[in-house]
């Protein structure tokens, strides 16, 4: 089976003319068989538009995955929803926990799902919820959760499940997706706040497989400091990653390195951005 990998909503816009950016994340994924599936929706503000500009339908979307309960990954569901009608909806069971990031001045930011599950339901989300790893379509799995196994990728901090700034939130739901293709495998990442290494080593874990063909998606790294970005591209070397299509919480400064340490395999996967496997 192939794929069709189109980036429908990300901080950056590529040359796609009146396509528009916000920090967010949305990818939709065309197999050669079968419904399209739709990975994170973005906030809501460039979801819908977005894919009228690409000539994308999204009311072809079987099923939709929220790769963790983050406002910039999951604001768009109900727009869809509202639009479209109802659809299968993929994510962790810890996907609605009230999140919050505590910034410097101690106020709490919600940064949480903007939708109750009530809501969501009500506009047509059929929601299928697990944090196991799981074949969700032909060719196409979800890791579940993601073990922390490697001691460099030390994960997020003030990120909390309470206002108080008590309960620390290591996001437990995040999940990636996993695309079985003849030049390898494929891992679509949301946020991949797990880490980059963590989520490659769970996926070969549970598919005995190590072939990572390409990683697309936002992979963290603009969050962490230099001494993690290096192990992290010596990892990717080791693994003969070919593709790298970093975006959204990749971050500036990450990405002109990733760009100058692998210059073969980078590229910017801004709003437009297509890759066919």
């Amino acid at each position: 089976m192939t794929f069709r990998i189109t980036i429908l909503c990300e901080n950056s816009v590529g040359p796609i003319s009146g396509t528009l950016g916000e920090h967010g994340f949305s990818a939709l994924i065309e197999p050669s068989e079968g419904a399209p599936l739709l990975f994170d929706t973005g906030q809501g503000l460039t979801l819908l538009h977005n894919a009228r500009r690409m000539n994308k339908d999204l009311s072809r979307v079987g099923t939709v995955v929220i790769s963790h309960g983050h406002y910039d990954h999951s604001g768009g569901l109900k727009p869809l929803l509202e639009e479209f009608g109802p659809k299968r909806v993929c994510a962790h069971p810890l996907v609605f926990n009230p999140r919050f990031r505590i910034k410097d001045t101690g106020d709490p930011l919600p940064i949480g799902v903007p939708d109750s599950y009530d809501e969501l339901t009500a506009a047509g989300a059929l929601f299928d919820l697990s944090k196991d790893f799981r074949e969700i379509a032909p060719g196409m799995y979800l890791t579940g959760e993601v073990p922390h196994v490697t001691e460099f990728e030390t994960g997020d901090s003030g990120l909390y499940f309470d206002r108080e700034g008590h309960n620390p939130d290591t996001t437990p739901d995040d999940q990636s997706l996993v695309l079985e293709t003849e030049k390898g495998l494929v891992l679509i990442l949301g946020c991949c706040h797990a880490g980059v290494v963590n989520t490659v080593e769970h996926v070969a874990y549970m598919t005995g497989r190590r072939d990572i063909y390409a990683l697309v998606g936002g992979t963290h790294l603009g969050f962490c400091n230099q001494v993690q970005i290096g192990m992290t591209v010596t990892a990717l070397r080791k693994l003969g990653v070919q593709k790298l299509a970093a975006s959204h919480c990749t971050g500036f400064a990450a990405s002109a390195r990733l760009s100058h340490e692998m210059p073969k395999e980078f590229q910017a996967a801004m709003v437009g951005y297509t890759l066919e496997v």
